[in-house]
């Protein structure tokens, strides 16, 4: 009886749940370490043994750094968790991503893994949409990337784009009175010069034109010179996008729930800012050449519920707004901190237009130089550092030459893969040259660049003439020169051409390193200080 007695008390319980857990763990590492399908694959000792030591690091920030080292220890293929692969070979990413061509013929893309991507309680959108819904999504949001879509969206374009100009002018100089209000007349005549901190002005003008593409009117920072509390939420949600994630990982985000609605209270707020917006666009009666056009068209016809569009909504905010900011911060200060790529792209801009009202989207498809430099931008500060994960289908299948398992994720990560030896020459340099033609590198791999991914999923931000997706069979050369300025192209090369005919720029504080940051989802970008001195 007194056994029974022991046993049976709460404490006892709570012994024998503990020790069973203990148990569970324990013969879970040792399956994952010698009898786990992946037991063959090398990676580091704990990545191997618990997927707890991937969701520590992305959490910390270094993951896409801790990758790029583990493939230099352990080769083109590492098991960064026990049911993860990470691949740095160029073939990776045909066949993680690609079209199922050639010998792939007839078999399933492999898919979404949506334990990374999708927030529990979530509405799918086109980024986590199955294949068949998600072709449906892609044609009826492409009419917002067409050709003739973006000719008419110039004007709202380059509208934001002269009013930043305008903002800078103004501000480049110190005030008499508080440094954020803006001079009058002549400013650059009226004071010693003041530091503008470009990351928040490159956000004001992306964010600003992706709310009147999307919704049909702009958050009003150009317009205000300050962030708008929404734009503050998804830099906050992107953080918390990556502790659910790691949650999900675990198997902990039900369990857990509860407890975490401080770190979902600003994903909750921007979905409610994401809705209100959206149904003002919705009540618009008029067609825009917009991103939202087409699916308001056929929302009826596919049955696309409110939730459903304010998901994809919310993806072209992140996507088509972030990522932009980001890589012209970065070019920005590689160029700054690179001088004769900046005198060369300075005098490109400067003598390819007579006039600052020739600068437009279309015009800068002919700065080639800059090209180049956006593109080695790219590959030194990729916007999305991290690896996008897919899961293997049943049946199991072949990527770069090795056999991988079903239920298996896969993933090329993009700063491990432009920052490793096995692909360029010198790759913590910044060399605009390496792409263009007569200056490449033939040991650089040219076909591992792919900042917009490949495939049927592939960013549709960059649309080619030819209607081609970027894939492996097409030249470095004509996946980076023969298109029609896509969104992110033609608005990089807009701005970034823009503030080069309009200003000189040096770093405020030259020996900053402004690269030294962290990488979640995206990056935890600093401030980029700049000294801006006006060009007659």
């Amino acid at each position: 009886m007194a056994a029974y007695m022991h046993v049976s008390s709460p404490t006892g319980v709570v012994g024998i749940l503990t020790g069973l857990l203990v148990l569970y763990a324990v013969s879970r590492c040792v399956y994952n370490l010698y009898f786990h399908p992946l037991r063959n694959y090398p990676g580091p000792f704990l990545h191997r043994v618990t997927r707890l030591a991937w969701v520590w690091r992305l959490l910390r920030g270094t993951m896409s750094f801790d990758v790029l080292e583990f493939h230099n220890k352990y080769g083109p293929v590492v098991r960064v968790a026990p049911d993860e692969l990470a691949f740095l070979d160029a073939q990776g990413w045909s066949d993680i991503y690609g079209h199922r061509t050639g010998s792939k013929a007839g078999t399933e893309e492999l898919s979404k893994a949506l334990v990374f991507y999708l927030p529990k309680g979530q509405a799918p959108a086109i980024t986590t949409e199955n294949r068949e819904n998600h072709t449906v999504l892609r044609r009826l949001m492409s009419h917002g990337f067409s050709e003739r879509s973006m000719r008419e969206q110039e004007p709202i374009i380059g509208g934001y784009v002269d009013l930043l100009i305008q903002r800078m002018r103004e501000r480049c100089v110190e005030s008499d009175a508080y440094s954020d209000e803006p001079l009058a007349g002549d400013a650059e005549k009226q004071g010693r010069p003041k530091a503008i901190d470009l990351r928040q002005w490159y956000n004001f003008t992306t964010f600003d034109i992706i709310g009147d593409l999307a919704f049909g009117e702009p958050f009003g920072m150009l317009e205000n010179a300050r962030y708008d509390s929404w734009v503050e939420l998804i830099t906050e949600t992107m953080r918390t996008l990556v502790v659910l994630a790691g949650f999900r990982y675990l198997g902990l985000e039900t369990v857990l729930a509860p407890f975490l609605w401080f770190v979902q209270r600003s994903r909750r707020e921007h979905l409610h800012r994401v809705k209100e917006k959206l149904e003002r666009r919705m009540a618009l009666d008029v067609e825009r050449p917009d991103f939202i056009e087409g699916l308001l068209k056929k929302k009826d016809e596919w049955n696309l519920s409110l939730d459903r569009l304010q998901s994809n909504a919310n993806t072209l905010i992140v996507a088509g707004s972030e990522t932009t900011a980001t890589l012209l911060t970065g070019v920005t200060y590689l160029l700054l901190s690179h001088p004769e790529a900046l005198k060369k792209v300075t005098a490109e801009v400067r003598t390819a237009f007579a006039a600052e009202e020739d600068i437009t989207l279309t015009s800068v498809g002919k700065l080639t130089y800059m090209l180049a430099c956006l593109n080695e931008a790219m590959r030194c500060y990729p916007p999305v550092p991290i690896g996008l994960p897919r899961v293997v289908g049943r049946g199991g299948t072949t990527i770069a030459g090795h056999e991988v398992p079903e239920k298996t994720y896969v993933a090329c990560w993009q700063y491990a893969q432009y920052h490793s030896t096995a692909n360029w020459t010198e790759p913590f340099e910044y060399k605009p040259e390496r792409f263009l033609e007569g200056s490449k590198n033939p040991a650089d791999r040219h076909d591992t660049l792919q900042p917009f991914s490949v495939g049927p999923r592939n960013c549709i931000g960059r649309k080619y003439v030819s209607g081609h997706h970027p894939c492996l069979s097409i030249p470095i050369e004509e996946r980076v020169t023969n298109l029609f300025p896509s969104l992110a192209y033609a608005e990089m090369r807009l701005i970034l051409a823009k503030i080069l005919y309009n200003f000189d720029m040096r770093l405020a504080d030259p020996n900053f390193n402004w690269l030294d940051q962290k990488a979640y989802l995206l990056w935890n970008k600093p401030a980029l200080n700049v000294y801006l001195t006006p060009v007659r």
